[in-house]
């Protein structure tokens, strides 16, 4: 047997109840046999300075780290403006800097999201896409995993209970691992 694919899970909001925090906890439930999934949190990531790059904070280390150390990386955002959450942008910019130590480079990767609105963080996730040109890496492109009127498929506890969504998320996990293992 092959070695464990090692997904890094990454969300992009910092809000308690946060229901792109719940669907990367589905997917940590969801990820196929011969894979794991590890959470990292960014909300001790500071704001990036440029000037500070080539000494980066001690929690942007263990992100570059982290994502150094993955076969793969889930981003699961939200949509705020039609795009993504300045948090999440910041700790992409981080692990990209300076130009010439940019850990995302190679990774494959995939893309989720939830929302209360209809478009399930469409426009994010392309935004999402796009910076993936730049920073090298290789999107999952199906299935498109938008999970809308999210309020509707998670119960008060946080879980994803629609059977729907969780569907495309562990088909998109395997798609992922599959991606991983052809990269490896």
């Amino acid at each position: 047997m092959s070695r464990p694919i090692h997904i890094l899970g990454i969300a992009g909001s910092l809000r308690r109840g946060s229901y792109n925090v719940s669907a990367l906890r589905a997917a940590a439930e969801l990820v196929p046999e011969g894979a794991t999934l590890e959470i990292f949190e960014i909300d001790g990531i500071p704001l990036f300075c440029q000037d500070e790059e080539r000494d980066p904070p001690a929690e942007v280390v263990r992100l570059k780290d982290r994502i150094r150390e993955a076969d793969a990386v889930l981003f699961v955002t939200p949509e705020y403006n039609y795009s993504v959450p300045g948090v999440l942008k910041n700790a992409i910019d981080w692990a990209s800097r300076p130009y010439v130590d940019n850990a995302w480079s190679g990774k494959p990767a995939a893309i989720m999201g939830a929302s209360v609105g209809a478009l399930g963080t469409a426009r994010a996730q392309y935004h999402l896409r796009q910076m993936m040109v730049f920073l090298d890496m290789h999107p999952i492109n199906r299935p498109e995993v938008m999970i809308s009127s999210a309020s509707q498929r998670f119960d008060e506890h946080g879980r994803l209970t629609d059977p729907t969504s969780r569907d495309l998320i562990a088909k998109l996990l395997e798609m992922l691992v599959e991606r991983a293992r052809l990269h490896g």
